[in-house]
């Protein structure tokens, strides 16, 4: 369970989006929040993965070798 307090504003924009679409402010709400999810997990995997590189605990992979592995070659 989440409750969140909205400027009036933004509820307001969710309601009305609600009211159109027939679907509920929960709905929306949770679709932003799994979307932005995505993109922080997205971007926190990238930063840790640089991190491991620069550090020298990793090292990267050459594009080249990534797309013969997976049959991706010109």
């Amino acid at each position: 369970m989440l409750a969140i307090r909205l400027p009036e504003d933004i509820e307001e924009r969710l309601n009305i989006l609600a009211k159109k679409t027939g679907r509920t402010k929960t709905f929306y709400a949770r679709e932003a929040i799994l979307e932005y999810l995505d993109n922080l997990e997205d971007i926190f995997l990238a930063e840790k993965r640089y991190e491991d590189i620069r550090s020298g605990k990793s090292k990267p992979i050459p594009l080249k070798k990534v797309m013969r592995e997976y049959g991706m070659e010109d």
